[in-house]
């Protein structure tokens, strides 16, 4: 049997089919280019039957991808299976994918056929598919509900007639783990011919089984995975495909098998899907959340530190994440703060960690996030503050439509003036151009967050920016009726402290 899994991604199709997540064909290109830099073995880029944008964007895709097998999506009919055929004719590797409801429910109530009549349908569209394209991937729609002798009957048909997969797919996330790996060995044991075919898996996670099922079915032999990226998909969800690769990777010494999935571009590919959909990834999510690399309770920060491996079962920089990350908060221990401190230059006493410590812990339980400046605070405290470096001095911004937007900024350096003025995308950013300009600190926006702290016309507005310079964070905050002053002076607070701690 080949050790290899087949990675067949459908986020193009199946992932797009979740609310608000449709793409566009500019969206969709960009998206298809990531998936090929990720090393997908098969990129489902459609169901073009569905709409003429979705016939297009399959088009295109297949002209454009060079790589991955391109799949289009299709019903077991002569029409769907043309048209499907005339978008990804054009691949390099083209494959139809066609799919027909095997389970009693399906057949009753929603095709409102006979399995007999169904029987013949795979068969005839199998066969049709076959005369067009050399790569045939045949689906039984709700494998998992569908009664065995039947679904092995049909198996073994679409196989004779040409099928060179044969999908199993757990359509409304039904089964389970123990149950879906024993259907894969009784089909790889029941079915004649299946050497002749790939068995795939299609996973929904309605029950929050979608990775654990396919997981099951992989070690029961089958060897292509049908999933998307960050899970998406309807209802659930989908099976993850970066929480498959790399329980594959990291339990190497479990499954044994191979993939090509290059699993440094997963963290920029579901960076991508999120961005382009607006759909957030949750923070705790598996491989790729906020929160996957990060430790803020004092027994981990503890032991990550000490040996990585302790509490962390894969290193971040394999899925394109730059490190881990010891989150200060009310749950850190002295060695996690002492450690960061020692990264933002300070080197605290051993007198000193304890009365240091009592006062994070009372800052920890005022502030759910604790960055980089309040722990520099902290350690500064009772010691005599530095003047401010820029002191903001004359700020006049003009924007409107039409109109490029420009920002004239005059700062107090030293007791010396200094002026500057830039154009940006709107008058905020200007401002900041001009500020950069002056002070020579090249830094990155990390966070720009503003809100009214008060009612009516005249509100005044709080604005809170977060910048980073070499791995250090450093916040600023300033209220003002008109949000530009209020922006640039947010910002010059925070750029006085790097200046302070430059000095």
């Amino acid at each position: 049997m080949n050790n290899k899994v087949i990675f067949f991604d459908t986020t193009l199709r199946d992932g797009e089919q979740s609310p608000g997540a449709s793409l566009n064909i500019v969206e969709k290109m960009e998206m298809a280019r990531q998936l090929a830099a990720l090393g997908v073995d098969v990129m489902e880029a459609g169901f073009p039957i569905s709409s003429p944008g979705d016939f297009e964007a399959v088009k295109l895709i297949a002209k454009t991808i060079k790589g991955p097998i391109i799949a289009g999506l299709c019903r077991a009919s002569e029409k769907d299976i043309t048209a499907c055929w005339n978008a990804v004719k054009y691949a390099r590797k083209p494959r139809i994918h066609i799919f027909l409801a095997t389970s009693d429910i399906h057949i009753e109530k929603k095709l409102q056929k006979t399995r007999a009549e169904v029987f013949a349908m795979a068969v005839h569209a199998v066969k049709f598919a076959k005369k067009l394209c050399d790569d045939v991937e045949f689906s039984a729609e709700d494998a998992t509900r569908t009664d065995v002798d039947y679904l092995c009957s049909i198996v073994e048909a679409v196989i004779a007639a040409g099928a060179t997969t044969v999908n199993i797919p757990d359509t409304v996330g039904y089964t389970v783990p123990q149950e879906y790996g024993a259907l894969i060995g009784t089909i790889r044991t029941r079915v004649k011919g299946i050497e002749k075919a790939v068995i795939s898996v299609h996973c929904h996670n309605d029950l929050g089984l979608g990775v654990a099922n396919s997981l099951a079915a992989v070690a029961a032999g089958a060897r292509q995975v049908e999933c998307t990226i960050n899970g998406i998909g309807e209802r659930a969800g989908n099976a993850s495909l970066e929480e498959v690769v790399m329980a594959l990777k990291t339990r190497r010494n479990f499954f044994k098998l191979d993939y090509g999935i290059n699993t440094r571009e997963i963290y920029k590919t579901s960076r991508l899907f999120s961005s382009l959909t607006g759909i957030p990834v949750q923070p705790n999510k598996a491989i790729v959340g906020a929160n996957a690399f990060a430790h803020e309770a004092g027994i981990h920060q503890d032991g990550v530190l000490k040996e990585r491996r302790t509490y962390e079962i894969m290193r971040p920089e394999d899925v394109g994440v730059p490190a881990s990350k010891l989150v200060l908060g009310k749950h850190s221990g002295r060695h996690a703060l002492v450690s960061r401190l020692k990264d933002l230059g300070y080197r605290v006493k051993p007198a000193d960690v304890v009365s240091l410590f009592d006062r994070f812990k009372v800052l920890a339980d005022k502030k759910k996030v604790i960055y980089d400046d309040d722990i520099v605070a902290l350690a500064e405290q009772g010691i005599k503050q530095p003047p401010a470096t820029y002191c903001l001095e004359y700020l006049n911004t003009s924007s409107g439509t039409g109109v490029i937007p420009t920002a004239t900024v005059r700062l107090m350096v030293k007791k010396v003036i200094v002026q500057e003025a830039a154009c940006g995308d709107g008058p905020v950013d200007a401002a900041y151009k001009a500020i950069d300009k002056i002070t020579g600190i090249k830094v990155t926006l990390a966070d720009y967050n503003l809100r009214a702290i008060s009612g009516g016309k005249d509100a005044q507005g709080e604005v809170n920016v977060r910048v980073e310079r070499n791995g250090v964070t450093f916040t600023g905050r300033s209220t003002s009726t008109d949000i530009i002053d209020a922006s640039a002076k947010a910002y010059i607070q925070a750029l006085n402290k790097i200046a302070a701690g430059a000095r």
